[in-house]
């Protein structure tokens, strides 16, 4: 059985919890090291041993950076918890830091694999901060076999244009084990006296916030609109005023995954999967986990034109993609739309096929393969 060491910067992302249960699908064996972030305890990992190296804080990167090289110098002493690993997987750049530091741990070195899912505005710099991050990242990925991202658009403008291992790309879909109900869209059940957008996830881009609020007013309640997820606080001036002061915006507060995606999504007609964090960078590039959620639950996405979502919902010929968040432009759309323009963009969501949203055991079966083509020799041993 192939055995990896899940090196993550916070132990209560839900995507870990994902990804762990992803690879252990798939045959393997995983074991965690991470840091904690002080605003939100540890999920319960779906994994063996789970260490927990130290609290960061969101937002205070010098925080972090100390934690992350106090963790390194620590590193002889809290990496005795595992046994030797045949891969070691890396999630973003200052946890390929502390995984180059294991490597001469054991006689023979694992296979290092560096996963990265953002591109921080820190690497995109054109300044000496941030070639200096760039020179970091590829020194550090030197050691690494294998590259794991989710989207091709990081490949295309990022990792093409100042290089990677080898990748291997992931996308960010469902991954609920089998039998999980799949939602619909109210608008299948005749439910259109008001039209409701969903913003669920990473909430984390106030310009989303502020366009949904005044759109809403706008449109005189003709909207409404559903928040839910974990604000990112230090992104917006008081997430909590603004939401209670906004009569057509409901924060709904977190929600559980993937138990909770069917009713949640169920209950909007469309899904909102625009973000402007880091704008025109990593938010032009990314696919993230909502597109997949909501489409998956019959959620009619909205996307920004000349961005990564566009072009993926586009492909599949559905959702909406719209050339800007301002007023007047999402007024009009949503003035003119009629019930039967609502029903063939939900039904032509319907008509989807799963497995684009929906990760299946044969993707976590080819994950754990090439991970495991990584470290042949360790594991014919092991044999």
């Amino acid at each position: 059985m192939l055995r990896i060491l899940y090196l993550v910067p916070s132990l209560a992302d839900p995507a870990v919890a994902r990804r762990v249960a992803m690879l252990r699908l798939g045959g393997a064996e995983v074991e965690i090291a991470g840091f904690r972030r002080a605003d939100a305890p540890p999920d319960s990992l779906p994994a063996g041993t789970v260490v927990e190296l130290d609290v960061t804080h969101d937002g205070r990167m010098l925080q972090r950076l100390f934690a992350t090289l106090t963790a390194v110098f620590r590193a002889r002493g809290w990496a005795r918890s595992f046994a030797r690993p045949d891969v070691i997987i890396a999630r973003n750049l200052e946890m390929l830091g502390i995984a180059n530091r294991l490597l001469g741990f054991w006689p023979q070195p694992p296979a290092l694999v560096y996963e990265c899912l953002d591109i921080h505005r820190l690497m995109l710099r054109q300044d000496n901060l941030g070639r200096s991050m760039r020179l970091v990242e590829q020194r550090l990925s030197r050691s690494a076999a294998l590259l794991l991202t989710s989207s091709p658009a990081f490949l295309e403008n990022y990792f093409a244009q100042h290089g990677s291992p080898p990748p291997y790309l992931i996308e960010n879909k469902v991954f609920a084990p089998e039998g999980l109900d799949i939602g619909e869209n109210p608008a299948l059940r005749g439910d259109i006296a008001s039209i409701r957008i969903g913003w669920f996830g990473a909430l984390r881009c106030h310009k989303s916030l502020t366009a949904l609020d005044a759109a809403s007013r706008a449109l005189e309640g003709r909207i409404e609109v559903t928040l839910r997820g974990r604000p990112a606080l230090t992104e917006f001036e008081d997430f909590a005023a603004t939401t209670e002061a906004a009569p057509h915006l409901r924060y709904a507060g977190p929600y559980r995954y993937p138990h909770d995606l069917a009713a949640i999504y169920s209950d909007v007609h469309f899904v909102w999967a625009i973000d402007f964090f880091e704008e025109g960078q990593n938010s032009r590039w990314l696919l993230p986990n909502r597109i997949y959620e909501g489409c998956l639950n019959g959620a009619i996405p909205i996307a920004l034109a000349g961005t990564e979502t566009a072009a993926f919902i586009e492909r599949l010929g559905i959702g909406l993609v719209i050339p800007d968040i301002e007023t007047e432009t999402l007024k009009a759309f949503f003035s003119a739309l009629t019930p039967e323009r609502l029903l063939a963009l939900a039904q032509a969501v319907r008509a989807q096929d799963p497995v684009s949203f929906r990760c299946e055991k044969t993707e976590c079966d080819a994950l754990v393969d090439r991970l495991a083509d990584l470290a042949p020799a360790s594991l014919e041993k092991a044999a």
